[in-house]
């Protein structure tokens, strides 16, 4: 599993012209599943997303979390994470999870963070989606399964 996680100013996700999420400060997550990843990896991704401490406190220091600042959190699934790029020009997708399987690890952790944390904004599973963000630094961190 892997999240691209940005921090942003504000961010919102839109499909077929309808808003479908939008936030002030907070993280824009891209979320990428394999077929290998199961809730257990869903619920260490998020316990480390959550506790990120890459707000500025008072003294300019990446010292606080999303709960801290109250900031909000968009997630945004995208199957490209997954972009085998090693032989020639046309990415492979090979290692991303087959649509079932990653639509439900999607809502589960849709799911886990609303039980976890508010608010929590999402995108539509699979659709030609428009993301616009502003993001805050820049500051955007890689979490992936393979590396906790």
């Amino acid at each position: 599993m892997r999240f691209v996680i940005q921090r942003v100013t504000h961010a919102s996700v839109t499909a077929d012209g309808e808003v479908l999420g939008r936030i002030g400060r907070g993280f824009l997550v891209l979320i990428g599943v394999s077929d290998e990843d199961t809730e257990e990896t869903a619920d260490k991704m998020i316990k480390k997303m959550l506790g990120l401490r890459i707000f500025e406190d008072e003294n300019g220091k990446t010292n606080l979390d999303l709960r801290t600042v109250d900031g909000g959190l968009l997630l945004v699934s995208q199957f490209t994470l997954y972009a085998d790029c090693r032989r020639g020009n046309r990415p492979g997708f090979t290692r991303a999870g087959k649509p079932d399987m990653a639509n439900k690890m999607y809502e589960y952790i849709i799911c886990k963070c609303r039980e976890q944390f508010s608010p929590v904004e999402h995108g539509r599973f699979g659709a030609d989606m428009k993301i616009e963000l502003l993001n805050d630094g820049p500051f955007t961190i890689l979490l992936d399964s393979d590396d906790l």
